[in-house]
Formats: structure tokens, C-alpha cells, sequence
């Protein structure tokens, strides 16, 4: 069976985006975290679906969801969730530890 894991940085980002919606719109922080799942379970299925960034990181896919990217790498048994950020950061800047 296919999974998804959320790694320790994307943890972190979920909580600094959840703190975003919490003072901003509880009804669209709600929105955002089911179509995260969704994705997230999409990308289970269709671990490939996502769009490569291997000029960033030779395994990075992302995708994107509501002006944030889902970056995460494909695993054997399914996805591990590397970082969920703005679409506007610098990428190459977020990766250049982890290579």
C-alpha cells in the first residue's frame, strides 16, 4: 500500500501555514489542508504526476496547491513530503543544504 510522509522541515511549514489561515481565514486554512490531503493521496497513486525539479535535486518533484508548491520525493512504498512553500521563495535557495 502506498503512503505519505511528512518529513520533520514540512511539518514545519504546515504549522507556519495553519498559523497563517488561523489569523487570517479559519474557513480557507480548512480548504487548503482537505485539498492538501487530496494531493497528497493523489500523489500516492501517481507518485510521477507531479513536475520534476531535478535541476534543483536530482529526485525534487512538486506540485502545486493553492500558490504553494508540495515539494516532495517518490519512495519506494509511496511520497515523502520534503517541504510545502510559497510558489514565490527561490527554490534553489530552500534545497541547497540537502543535495
Amino acid at each position: 500500500m502506498s503512503r505519505y510522509l511528512i518529513n520533520v522541515l514540512a511539518s514545519r511549514d504546515l504549522e507556519g501555514i495553519a498559523d497563517y489561515f488561523a489569523q487570517t481565514s479559519l474557513e480557507t486554512g480548512e480548504r487548503f489542508f482537505r485539498d492538501f490531503n487530496r494531493k497528497c493521496q493523489q500523489l500516492t497513486a501517481f507518485p510521477n504526476s507531479g513536475k520534476s525539479y531535478a535541476e534543483i535535486r536530482n529526485d525534487l518533484r512538486g506540485l502545486p496547491i493553492e500558490g504553494y508548491i508540495i515539494f516532495y520525493r517518490v519512495l519506494d512504498d509511496g511520497i515523502e513530503i520534503l517541504r510545502i512553500v510559497s510558489g514565490r521563495r527561490n527554490f534553489p535557495d530552500i534545497f541547497k543544504d540537502s543535495n
